[in-house]
């Protein structure tokens, strides 16, 4: 029987400005999508009904009913295009990132299913059109379709490409304490200050350090964890580290694969608790 595969490719944001807080209860936001070239993975077989099988480290604890991402994706495409077009599928989504982790781990596996289901009964759709479809049922979906490095406004979902940041093969580590922290508490809890826009300029480093995530003190509140991450990277001698998205993964860009490696070594030794994730931005 044929098996279709897709990854689910770990987001991170590069920096993460707030700008307002909406009447909704959103918040106007600027960010920098990046993504890692790992992730959770999905696999799907044509079956007689949906069916949904979690496994994987951090599989625990995770509904595989229909309230799941990848089944309401699944459900979504093919009630815009049918039965005939979109068959039922068995799908095996294996959890490798941790979940509640500021990393995208739900938006990265819709956008999987929806990539997957693209790929082998939706060819017509590109990643814009895929991206205007399911985008509603998560912010952070729209841009885990393509996972490729973006701009994203809004409240995330307004998105254009950054094409003049060249960060692709940059070396990468992610690091959470394995501590799930809740992102509505987060953005409830930032303090409303804004602090201006997202960096502008021709200097690649120079804009990522004027960057910075205006969650990184509400999320800290909730988990003292972060702190201690930031601090132990900062010693490992990166070029850029910072919490991604509304924590409690951090992450560090490296000059060197090498370099890049030692940390994780270095990190795993001392902190043998702490998940860790080495790659290279898509």
């Amino acid at each position: 029987m044929t098996n279709f595969q897709e990854t689910g490719w770990a987001k991170i944001n590069l920096a993460l400005h707030v700008r307002a807080r909406r009447s909704d209860g959103y918040h106007e936001i600027e960010t920098l999508f990046a993504f890692v070239d790992n992730g959770d993975a999905i696999s799907a077989e044509l079956a007689d009904a949906d069916a949904l099988t979690i496994d994987g480290e951090f599989a625990e604890g995770l509904s595989a009913g229909p309230d799941n991402l990848v089944l309401r994706v699944l459900a979504l495409l093919r009630g815009r295009y049918g039965a005939s077009r979109v068959p039922p599928l068995a799908v095996t989504l294996t959890k490798n990132l941790p979940v509640a982790a500021g990393i995208g781990g739900g938006s990265a596996d819709a956008a999987a299913m929806a990539r997957l289901v693209r790929r082998h009964f939706l060819t017509e759709l590109d990643d814009a059109a895929l991206a205007r479809l399911v985008g509603p049922l998560g912010a952070d979906i729209a841009a885990c379709v393509a996972s490729a490095t973006c701009l994203g406004v809004g409240v995330g979902e307004e998105l254009s490409p950054a094409p003049e940041l060249r960060l692709a093969g940059t070396p990468v580590l992610l690091v959470n304490p394995r501590q799930p922290v809740a992102t509505g508490p987060v953005f409830a809890a930032w303090d409303g200050i804004d602090r201006g826009p997202l960096f502008t300029g021709s200097d690649l480093r120079a804009q990522l350090f004027a960057g910075r995530n205006d969650l990184q003190r509400p999320a800290t509140a909730q988990c003292p964890a972060i702190v201690d991450i930031l601090t132990e990277l900062g010693a490992l001698r990166p070029w850029l580290a910072r919490m991604s998205g509304s924590g409690a993964t951090c992450f560090a860009l490296f000059d060197a694969e090498t370099e890049r490696d030692a940390a994780a070594i270095a990190l795993a030794q001392r902190h043998p608790a702490w998940w860790t994730m080495a790659g290279a931005l898509r």
